[in-house]
């Protein structure tokens, strides 16, 4: 009778009905109670298994049924939602039978190399909410329909990556999503399953990936069903999903999943599987992996068992789903995360890099220009963690970096005038140094249209900020154009090798050059102006001889009408030793402006 059983946990749909399989092996007996048998317990009781599961299957069963399970322990009964549920009614009601098929025939979508990726967070809930919501009522929040409604812009815009902050099953209706109670569940008030489903293979179709943040460093900490989910607890902590101990303790409650235990890593890596698989993402965004891999984020109290999950994980991505990428946000500066497992690193694709946010916030929210720091600067465009200048995702806004006592980098610039002047010509030159310094570059939600104050998730996106500022979207997408080397002119903006040639902290100006192999159309040199005043006649030195072809100014009044315009144009590179370099150009910059140029390609 036991070869008859259907694999697999959770409710599992095959040819002869429904088959129902859960991990409780501290349950006295477990019966399954739907809406099939009336809720009844007597008419499906489960039978133990000697892993620790109990199974039944039922002939009757079908999609849409709802379904639970009633564990009986020694203090009674307890009603418990299905830990591999892949759709609910709500955090707090009924696991759903869901079939997991999907039309997606012709989706053979496969994202582009990593080094020409270009990364669009955004939060469900607040990217395109209906437009009658009134954010002080806490009413319905963004769907996946709402946020496809705006693949246009996004694929207009320039962008090859959506990456969506956590859509796993939360309590409520409106969170960040850092807060999952059931991981294997889409969050109803964003659409559910198929509304995900349809809106990643959307998304295939403009040619845009779809990366997902996942949350494995804690779960919940409410509407948590797992919490003691067959009775058993030690110390009146969590139970079998986690730890026993002070490892449990996490800044988000005492929910930190037991990553020693062989069940509780086969269901993290079940969840890994299942967005890759079912769901088609094409990579992973792991939250707070320092809470992985240490109790508080310190050296001194390492998890190792920790590490050996994230190694596992990404062992298992990198066999099954090949060119899928996945990120760690860490932020402790470890270089180990990104290397590969076989080098004793945990096998991470990318990591979100702290080294450069951080001094290029600063750089350009500091008032004074001579308290601007150009070698911090110089080390943020050059830091690298092992030897691929593209394990590391930069940005200038991310959900975090926006929130917790942060806001949006106008906001940061000019609290009084977060639209003025300063707060566009800075937080511009901040974005164009996250599209020319080497690694993935990633921007938040409305960046590209000067979205202001603080991330919240009962505020929805100003979209009438994009044609007010439309020049300013003009850039980001010229700058991205420039970084995805559209125009086969700027190669070396994917390229792995970067040099800051030219520094001068008085002047507050710097220059880099960016090349894959050099050459016409692949060497590119960036110069920008971290002085409130135009600078003229300014030499710096060239990689080649020639004419260099000024690609882009910042400061072109095409973006903003209040932009000076600096008269920036092609420059003439002659012979001459001059930073290094043996020949020479002089260039003219406007105040807190980026310039880029390239040379043409050489025909054939």
């Amino acid at each position: 009778m036991s070869d008859m059983k259907t694999s697999g946990m959770g409710s599992v749909l095959h040819a002869a009905g429904v088959a129902f399989r859960v991990w409780a092996p501290h349950a006295i007996k477990v019966s399954l109670i739907a809406t099939f048998n009336a809720w009844d317990p007597s008419r499906h009781p489960m039978e133990a298994e000697e892993s620790g599961c109990w199974y039944v299957n039922v002939p009757e069963g079908k999609t849409g049924d709802q379904y639970r399970y009633l564990i009986t322990t020694e203090a009674g009964e307890v009603s418990r939602i299905d830990p591999y549920a892949r759709e609910v009614t709500s955090s707090i009601g009924n696991a759903i039978v869901h079939d997991t098929t999907f039309a997606w025939e012709g989706d053979d979508f496969r994202s582009e190399s990593w080094n020409k990726l270009v990364i669009y967070e955004l939060h469900v809930g607040t990217f395109n909410d209906p437009e009658d919501n009134d954010p002080e009522e806490m009413g319905s929040s963004g769907e996946f329909i709402s946020v496809t409604a705006r693949l246009g812009h996004l694929k207009k815009l320039g962008v090859n990556v959506i990456q969506i902050m956590p859509i796993g099953q939360f309590a409520g209706e409106r969170s960040w999503g850092y807060n999952p109670s059931h991981i294997f569940s889409v969050e109803t008030a964003y659409g559910g399953p198929l509304a995900f489903k349809r809106f990643v293979k959307r998304a295939h179709q403009q040619g845009i990936a779809v990366i997902l943040d996942v949350v494995y460093n804690h779960l919940g900490p409410t509407d948590l069903d797992l919490w003691q989910f067959d009775g058993w607890s030690e110390n009146n902590r969590g139970g079998i999903y986690f730890y026993s101990d002070t490892r449990a303790i996490t800044p988000w409650g005492e929910t930190r999943p037991d990553y020693g235990r062989g069940q509780v890593r086969q269901y993290i890596l079940d969840n890994v599987l299942m967005w890759l698989e079912e769901y088609h993402v094409d990579g992973l965004r792991f939250d707070c992996t320092q809470f992985i891999r240490t109790v508080d984020g310190s050296a001194e109290k390492e998890i190792p068992e920790g590490w050996s999950l994230l190694q596992w994980l990404n062992s298992e991505v990198s066999r099954r789903f090949p060119g899928r990428i996945t990120i760690a946000e860490d932020l402790q500066n470890n270089r180990w995360l990104t290397k590969d497992v076989g080098a004793g690193g945990a096998g991470f694709g990318s990591q979100w890099d702290g080294m450069f946010v951080h001094p290029i916030r600063q750089a350009v929210i500091t008032p004074q220009d001579t308290q601007r720091s150009l070698s911090a600067i110089r080390d943020a465009i050059c830091y690298r963690y092992n030897d691929d200048a593209f394990d590391r995702v930069i940005y200038s806004e991310s959900h975090d970096e926006v929130a917790n006592g942060s806001a949006r980098v106008p906001q940061e610039i000019s609290p009084s005038d977060p639209k003025g002047w300063y707060a566009r010509k800075r937080s511009t030159l901040a974005a164009a140094l996250v599209f020319t310094a080497p690694g993935i570059p990633m921007i938040f939600q409305g960046q590209e249209f000067l979205e202001g104050g603080w991330f919240r998730d009962t505020v929805p996106v100003d979209w009438d900020q994009r044609e007010e500022f439309h020049g300013i979207v003009r850039m980001y997408r010229d700058l991205i154009r420039l970084r995805r080397n559209w125009n086969d002119l700027t190669r070396g903006l994917c390229g792995q090798f970067t040099q800051v040639y030219h520094l001068h902290e008085d002047r507050k100006l710097i220059a880099f050059h960016r090349w894959e192999k050099g050459g016409p159309a692949d060497d590119v040199v960036v110069v920008a102006n971290f002085y409130h005043e135009t600078q003229q006649g300014y030499v710096i030195g060239f990689p080649a001889g020639g004419i260099w072809r000024l690609r882009l100014n910042t400061d072109w009044q095409g973006y903003s009408e209040d932009f000076c315009n600096c008269t920036s144009n092609d420059v003439l590179a002659e012979a001459g030793v001059c930073d290094g370099f043996p020949f020479y150009g002089t260039i003219s910059i406007g105040p807190y402006s980026v310039l880029i140029f390239s040379q043409d390609s050489i025909e054939v």
